[in-house]
């Protein structure tokens, strides 16, 4: 285990109590198979999926059952084997109840694995895209809440060149301890993605941040680094101030390094993965196993029996209540994820996706009461984002969301402390996610409508030229129709004018024929006719003659 004697510090944060201990004080257990798997059809930031398989359809696990071709996705695979009973609007994790469309499985017991789409020798044998290719595959998403698709943020980091590796073991929030629970049983498994991780991006450091109230994971971790010997790779325990986790707040901790506004950590030459997506690279990559599971806590007073499961995804929330021991308060609360940048859920009829690592229970107590801000300035102070949650609050209430863009809203990462230290108990953070929400609505039916203006215009453009084209065409082929007349009535002509040259010097050659002939016989039948008759005249008077003589 090793410090970092050169660590840095984030504006604001907070010590919480952790409230760790509670789920840690079982081993990690599988969660077995629901009666009834409900499995969410996108479970990804990006471009939504198109289902693969159909109702009354039997899939088996780890085949793929919806996908989209698009960059950014991530595909979903059937956690085990069984029957496709429908494919329906189901509730899903969001304050609103909002439903999605989900496949309901009917389990058949048998778990049987299906036609594995990540075949492949080796890693050795792959790479790098080949490497992508395989984790965008198995369906990989950020694990540590963000669920953005891994291999398009990989393939992104790819194209920028990456100096700094940077593994996020920084479980800070409250009650949450999956990604501890993790380090301690898989470690070899967190250390090989991470191994894989360099073998794709050659980084120069790879840092492995890890807060120091997690002493036995750092431990198993220390231990899995000096069995695979990776070269420049070093275990940071860092402070637990919440949030440490978030990807900027680690990055300044472990490197001094501030994102601006509107940049990403890899346009710094830094990429961050969180321990559980390279545990699960190491699954698609060695095992060829699609992400259909990963490790959910299941915690708080509300719950008899905290623990850390092994869950296949689409299990509802009410069987892991069920492992749990059941709840232990009558009027139940649930959150998925933490008590500060949970969702508040409105049934344990919700399934668990890519993005649960914890099912938080609570009390459900009277809320406090709102007052108005007292501009006392606390939010300011713990913000970790350095923003002025106030002045957010203020424009985010008055639905002034360009001003709120003016004062960095996007920057916040909805941490919650803020809302934590506010003295009026203003729900500031559920004031930036609407505020967020309706930019992001407000810009996609500004992106809507300037792609159908986009394609009126096109399509105008494109008729415009075809009947200019029509148009040419058709002067072309009066061109050539009248070029073509013309050349034959020159034709005609020519052959008008030749053929009566023709017959008029043929003409003219049989009158001179004709004379030639005419003067030739003429002078031969006169002389003739003038000898026949000088011998009639002779013969005649030869008679007269004798007949005078007589």
């Amino acid at each position: 285990m090793s410090t970092n004697p050169g660590l840095f510090h984030f504006h604001g944060g907070l010590h919480l109590q952790g409230h760790k201990h509670e789920s840690m004080q079982r081993p990690l257990q599988n969660a077995g198979l629901a009666d009834e798997i409900i499995i969410r059809i996108s479970q990804h930031i990006g471009e939504p999926n198109t289902p693969m398989v159909q109702p009354g359809d039997h899939v088996k696990r780890g085949q793929l059952i919806a996908e989209t071709k698009e960059f950014v996705s991530a595909p979903v695979h059937a956690p085990t084997s069984g029957i496709i009973q429908r494919i329906e609007p189901r509730p899903i994790a969001h304050p609103s109840g909002q439903l999605d469309h989900c496949f309901i499985l009917k389990p058949d017991g048998m778990d049987e694995s299906g036609d594995n789409p990540l075949t492949h020798t080796s890693v050795d044998a792959l790479d790098q895209q080949g490497l992508l290719e395989a984790i965008r595959k198995a369906g990989i998403v950020g694990l540590g809440g963000a669920v953005f698709p891994t291999a398009a943020k990989l393939a992104t980091a790819l194209n920028n060149g990456i100096d700094t590796l940077i593994i996020n073991g920084a479980e800070c929030e409250p009650y949450i301890t999956c990604d501890d629970s993790l380090m301690q049983n898989q470690a070899p498994a967190v250390m090989r993605g991470i191994q894989i991780l360099q073998i794709v991006f050659k980084p120069r450091h790879t840092l492995i941040g890890i807060e120091d109230n997690k002493p036995e994971a750092i431990a198993a971790m220390q231990q899995a680094l000096q069995q695979l010997e990776l070269n420049d790779t070093q275990i940071i325990n860092i402070p637990s101030v919440y949030p440490s986790g978030g990807e900027k707040q680690l990055i300044k901790i472990l490197t001094g390094k501030e994102i601006p506004s509107g940049q990403l950590a890899f346009d710094a030459g830094l990429l961050c993965q969180n321990v559980g997506t390279c545990a699960a690279i190491t699954n698609a990559i060695d095992h060829h196993e699609p992400l259909i599971s990963r490790i959910v806590t299941v915690t708080g007073p509300g719950v008899k029996e905290p623990g850390n499961y092994i869950t296949p995804l689409g299990t509802p929330i009410s069987h892991l209540i069920t492992q749990a021991g059941g709840y232990s308060v009558e009027h139940p609360k649930l959150i998925m994820g933490g008590p500060m940048m949970g969702l508040d859920l409105k049934s344990d009829q919700i399934p668990v996706v890519k993005a649960t690592n914890c099912i938080l229970v609570l009390d459900q107590k009277e809320q406090p009461e709102v007052n108005e801000c007292v501009r006392c300035g606390q939010c300011a102070e713990v913000c970790p984002a350095n923003l002025l949650p106030q002045q957010l609050y203020w424009y985010s209430k008055a639905r002034q969301f360009e001003r709120t863009e003016k004062y960095h809203l996007f920057d916040c990462i909805e941490c919650g402390c803020c809302s934590a230290v506010c003295p009026s108990h203003i729900p500031l953070v559920q004031y930036y996610r609407f505020a967020k929400s309706e930019i992001w609505e407000q810009r996609r039916k500004t992106y809507k409508s300037d792609r159908s203006r986009k394609r009126h215009e096109f399509r105008e453009a494109r008729l415009l030229r075809q009947k200019q084209q029509d148009e040419e065409r058709r002067r072309k082929k009066r061109e050539a129709l009248a070029k073509k007349k013309q050349a034959a009535a020159q034709t005609d002509t020519a052959q008008t004018s030749k053929t009566q040259t023709v017959d008029a010097v043929q003409a003219a050659l049989e009158r001179v024929k004709k004379r030639k002939q005419e003067q030739k016989i003429q002078p031969k039948n006169i002389s003739n006719l003038t000898e026949a008759q000088q011998r009639q005249i002779d013969e005649a008077d030869a008679r007269r003659q004798k007949n005078r003589n007589d």
